[in-house]
């Protein structure tokens, strides 16, 4: 069995992809909400509402 299919998992509240644990992640997983520095620098993109532009 492949040992990345043990890993943690969330989904991005932005882009809606499921994301795995990364080591570089190890000591603050649990604040860890984004899957991508893109994806949170479009965090607030993401909460407006449609035509908000």
């Amino acid at each position: 069995m492949a040992h990345h299919l043990e890993r943690a998992t969330k989904v991005c509240p932005v882009c809606g992809r499921p994301f795995q644990w990364r080591k570089k992640w190890k000591d603050v997983w649990e604040e860890v909400r984004y899957c991508s520095e893109r994806c949170r620098r479009r965090r607030s993109r993401a909460a407006d509402p449609p035509g908000a532009e």
